[in-house]
């Protein structure tokens, strides 16, 4: 069966998103690690992004880790993005628009965009932890808790639906730690010290206050903050979803998505209007190309 090349799919399409705005980090987004006090790496730590410290000026383990990007130990760089985080922070842990609220542990839960707000800590520590974007790029995860962020060993932060690190916040009152070979999304914001255990993996940030941010062996990645994602839908009148198993080139502007066999509507979501200027079938799979 052929799919519809349809006006749907000609369409520019810039849809923002409902709900919560993303959070404004200034200076401090381009840190993958930033410590009020000192940045410590234990191990063969590999950071992709800057790495700072203010007021307080050590950072140790470099090398034998790696950062791609620049160190600020001191520096009026690091200062001014410590203080930009503190504008961050207090953002984040402002915001009231319909807050859900949660408490313990949230693992094994399946998350969809929103607010959710803690009194006390919260805990990924026993199941997963899913953030359903539900198809739409630009969707914002904000936690607030007022303690401490948890995981245990092997726990994960799980992205579908087409979310984002770069749009997933976690805005924590006290200390956050990571366990062991944790895999976490999002931007950690904690008032006092972040601590990523052994072999613990961060597709975000490690943004601390006023304490220290302690890793060991650990990878990080600033997230990419380009949203862009593809929906379709057999019916033009019909709701958008996520196209899955889409592969986004950003470098020749293409979208490949497996050829459903029905006909199929396309529109890409995206933080900046775009254009789909053509749809071909390529095999098992349609190759979209948008300016």
């Amino acid at each position: 069966m052929g799919l519809v090349l349809a006006l749907a799919g000609m369409l520019a399409c810039h849809q923002a998103t409902a709900g919560q705005a993303p959070v404004d980090l200034g200076s401090a987004a381009t840190f993958a690690v930033l410590a009020g006090s000192t940045v410590t790496s234990t191990g063969i730590t590999t950071i992709t992004g800057d790495v700072g410290s203010g007021p307080g000026t050590a950072v140790d383990g470099f090398p034998p880790g790696t950062v791609s990007g620049t160190i600020h130990a001191g520096d009026p760089v690091a200062a001014q993005a410590e203080a930009d985080l503190t504008t961050a922070y207090n953002d984040a842990a402002g915001r009231v628009l319909a807050p859900i609220t949660l408490a313990g542990n949230i693992g094994g839960q399946t998350l969809t965009p929103g607010l959710y707000k803690s009194t006390s800590s919260l805990a990924i520590s026993s199941g997963d932890l899913t953030l359903d974007a539900q198809g739409d790029a630009n969707a914002v995860f904000i936690f607030q808790m007022a303690s401490t962020l948890t995981t245990t060993s092997g726990r994960q932060v799980i992205l579908s639906g087409g979310a984002n690190a770069a749009n997933v916040y976690w805005q924590v009152g006290s200390s956050a730690t990571l366990g062991t070979t944790t895999i976490f999304e999002g931007t950690i914001m904690a008032q006092i010290s972040i601590t990523l255990q052994t072999g613990a993996t961060l597709d975000g940030r490690a943004l601390a206050r006023i304490g220290a941010v302690t890793l060991d062996a650990n990878t990080m990645t600033v997230p990419n903050t380009v949203t862009l994602a593809l929906v379709s839908a057999a019916v033009v009148t019909d709701p958008y979803t996520y196209a899955s198993g889409q592969s986004v080139n950003l470098a020749t502007k293409t979208i490949t998505v497996p050829r459903s066999g029905s006909m199929q509507y396309y529109r890409i979501m995206s933080a900046t209007a775009l254009t789909i200027t053509s749809i071909t079938i390529s095999g098992g799979n349609v190759v979209i190309t948008y300016n």
